[in-house]
């Protein structure tokens, strides 16, 4: 692990939703200390978001990278206003919210591909938002992605007190889901998610696998494909087990604390454990970036968009894994 403080940019989310306040809330939390903080946004955001949360930090505003010397202060705001300086309105979708959503988020997409930011921290962003705003891709992560010029596998984490799942496929129809359960797509997001942990501090990750099949016996794809993949990467070293039983697999791995992470074959296989025992701490991590990418799981919450009723922790936690992982990056 690098002594050498990075540098954190922090994003403020969409403008309409929680993200303001919430970020307000986590500029005093000392966990920023160890790190170099740059802010990226516009301005009457994040002073919006300090009169929800009736918090403040005193912050040094630069209107560009290179104006910033992080010898003189470890928190600057890289405002990004350029004379807009607008209020947007709270819990409505828009363009412009959308706009200035990626218009920060490329700004730090391309500081990290300069090595000037080593993670990234965002608040939620809206994905209806997004499209008005410009946004050509399914979501964000696939926008991360171009953006970043990734040709490997990549995929979305989602984590609660530190235990990870990863998924073989996503948002897709369930009846699709068997015709992809192939070897060489399962053994990626094992060697993905087990990378990854080994960022967040964990040495050697216990992996678990999902069957995809009731109690792992009513099919063939767990001996035709997931008992293979599972054999295929412990000689690549990685400590996998499995298949697990879905029904149970959360009881085995999380509850019973036997693993560090769960591998599965589906989206709502994986999401109806981990949110049944933890919705409310929710973190994801964009796997298979460059550079580490976290935000907290939860949406933009229009319902309590500026009644300072945010739980901050989610978002602290997401700050914390991704400055982990960019103090143990290379």
């Amino acid at each position: 692990m690098s002594l050498e403080k990075k540098n954190i940019a922090i994003l403020l989310g969409d403008p309409s939703g929680i993200g303001p306040e919430l970020i307000s809330k986590l500029l005093s939390q000392n966990e920023l200390n160890e790190s170099n903080i740059v802010i990226i946004g516009e301005k009457n955001i994040l002073e919006n978001g300090h009169k929800i949360s009736g918090n403040s930090v005193k912050l040094k505003y630069v209107e560009k990278f290179e104006d910033i010397n992080f010898k003189i202060g470890n928190k600057f705001f890289l405002d990004i206003t350029k004379g807009n300086n607008k209020d947007y309105n709270l819990s409505e979708c828009s363009a412009e919210s959308g706009k200035t959503v990626l218009d920060a988020l490329d700004l730090a997409l391309d500081l990290s591909k300069e090595k000037k930011i080593h993670a990234i921290n965002f608040a939620p962003f809206n994905k209806t938002s997004l499209k008005l705003g410009g946004c050509k891709f399914e979501d964000e992560l696939h926008h991360m992605a171009n953006r970043l010029e990734v040709k490997n596998f990549f995929c979305e984490f989602n984590v609660v007190d530190n235990f990870w799942t990863a998924r073989v496929t996503s948002h897709i129809p369930l009846k699709d889901v068997p015709g992809k359960i192939k070897k060489d797509k399962i053994i990626e997001p094992i060697i993905l998610i087990n990378d990854a942990m080994k960022l967040n501090g964990i040495k050697k990750p216990r992996v678990a696998v999902q069957a995809l099949n009731p109690h792992a016996e009513f099919g063939t794809e767990e001996k035709e494909e997931i008992i293979p993949a599972i054999e295929e990467v412990k000689k690549l070293g990685i400590n996998a087990e499995g298949p697990l039983p879905c029904d149970t697999s959360f009881i085995t791995a999380f509850k019973n604390k036997n693993h560090d992470c769960i591998v599965g074959m589906y989206h709502d296989a994986l999401q109806s454990g981990l949110k049944s025992f933890g919705f409310d701490r929710g973190v994801t991590v964009q796997g298979g970036l460059p550079v580490p990418i976290t935000t907290p799981a939860h949406g933009t919450a229009f319902d309590i968009a500026g009644k300072n009723k945010a739980n901050l922790e989610p978002t602290l936690q997401s700050f914390k894994i991704a400055l982990r992982m960019a103090q143990s990056k290379n």
